[in-house]
Formats: structure tokens, sequence, C-alpha cells
């Protein structure tokens, strides 16, 4: 059910895209509460999700290669390579520039599926609030794993039921130790019961537990699965910032340093 400033609703004003519709449709048949302060913050929520379902699709066309850490590659005009395989934003450079450049020269690129999911999630807050707001908001980025700036806020609960543009982790518990980048698979929702997973495609979740079982050790009995959770970035949170100012359109104004938040392991700790 969705609950618009404290009233359940039936329906939400058009215009709305065909996955928007899709997105409200499910929510609406949920028995799960979904509330929001006003429709527009609702709005905001679809629109993202959308860009995040197209990052995804934009990344699965791209030239990026998938490799771990080691094998990591960048554009070094806009990231330097860190010793321990992630992306340290150059000084000087854009954050919206730097990001986008990872889909407009993406055969320069060599990354896991985790640092992947941030990417996306960083390109499609970049789409969602503009150039101005993201680089005012999101500085000094470092793209190593679950490692995300504080304002990205990403969630991750536990439960099964997701929508387009939501995180979702298949596990492979008994991987075989000569290809630990299988372990698992960071996918995000594309709808019609598709996944997008960098280094697998687009697949159905049966698919991808079938490529992952491909790497299990030898007598493995086990075979991988999808994880009881949810990882999403902070809606509410971004919709917020969505309505502050940019700071070039001030002056004589210093801009905070913007910190960061980590995952690790397959759980995350939200600042708050």
């Amino acid at each position: 059910m969705i609950i618009i400033a404290g009233n359940r609703v039936n329906s939400v004003s058009e215009p709305l895209t065909p996955l928007e519709q899709y997105i409200v449709s499910e929510k609406l048949k949920s028995p799960q509460p979904f509330s929001y302060e006003s429709e527009d913050q609702l709005k905001f929520e679809l629109r993202m999700r959308t860009k995040i379902v197209e990052a995804a699709e934009e990344m699965y066309a791209s030239r990026v290669k998938f490799g771990d850490f080691p094998k990591s590659q960048s554009n070094p005009a806009y990231w330097i390579r860190m010793p321990n395989g992630g992306f340290q934003l150059r000084p000087g450079v854009r954050s919206s520039d730097a990001i986008r450049d990872i889909w407009l020269n993406s055969e320069m690129y060599t990354f896991e599926c985790a640092t992947a999911i941030i990417m996306m999630m960083y390109k499609a807050v970049l789409e969602t609030i503009g150039a101005p707001l993201f680089d005012t908001y999101f500085q000094n980025l470092v793209l190593y794993t679950w490692t995300t700036d504080e304002d990205l806020r990403i969630i991750t609960k536990p439960g099964y039921e997701s929508f387009p543009g939501d995180v979702l982790y298949f596990k492979n518990p008994d991987v075989n130790p000569a290809t630990p980048e299988w372990q698992g698979e960071n996918v995000i929702e594309l709808g019609n019961n598709l996944f997008f997973g960098h280094g697998m495609g687009i697949k159905t979740p049966i698919e991808v537990i079938q490529e992952l079982n491909a790497y299990r050790r030898p007598f493995a009995f086990r075979s991988a699965f999808l994880m009881h959770q949810v990882t999403a970035p902070d809606y509410k949170y971004l919709y917020q910032l969505s309505k502050s100012v940019p700071a070039s359109t001030y002056t004589d104004i210093t801009m905070p340093f913007r910190g960061i938040i980590s995952r690790i392991g397959e759980f995350t700790v939200v600042a708050s």
C-alpha cells in the first residue's frame, strides 16, 4: 500500500512512464506500507529507480570489463588507481564528469560487481538531481567495493519484496577457492524477472544461480541462492538534497569535507 501525507491512496497522478506505473502498481498491491510526505517525494523515487535501471542497461551495452581488484583499470584523466584496486577522484575533476566518463569511455574501465553497483547508483543520482547539485554533495569520490559518499546513504534491509532499481545479492556458499570473485553476484532488478549483474549480464534469477553454481568447488553440494535482503539508496534523503541550491550559486562559501561510509561484507552501516 502507498500512504501519502498520512492517507492511503489508490493511484498516483500522471504522467508516469510504463516502468514507473509498474512500480506503483506493485507497491499498491503490497501489504507493506510505503509512506511518503508528498506525491512529489514518491515521484522522485520513481524517477531515480528508472535512472538506476537505465544505468544498468547502459552499462550492459557498454564496453566496460569485469575483473577483480588486481586487474582494475580506469581513465587516468579522471581517476587515480589506488593500491587496493579502487579509484579515487583526481583533484580538480568534477565528480559528475568522472562518473559520466565511465559510460562515455567505457573501454578504459575494468572493475568488479560491487563497485559497479555503486557506479550505477551515482549515475542515477547524477541524472536525477543534475550535475551542479551532484558536484556539491558528492565530492572526493572513492570507488572501491561498497565504500560510498555519506550522502548516498545506502540501506540494506531484510526481506524478499523488491522493485526495479533495487539491489539484490546471490550468494555462492561453496565457491571454488580458485575463483573467489564468484563468491556471489550483486544485481540490479530491472523488472520482468530480469536482473543485471556486472560480469554476468542480464539474466533471470535461475540463470544467475546456474552460472554461480558453475564456479563451485569440486564435489560441492550447496547451490547458490538469493539472499533475504534488499539494498537501495535513501530516496527520501536524496529528495531533500534535490531541493537544495547548488553551492555554485553562492559566493564566498567553502563546502565542508564530505566523508564516506562503508559496507562490510553483505551488510551496511548507515551514517545518521
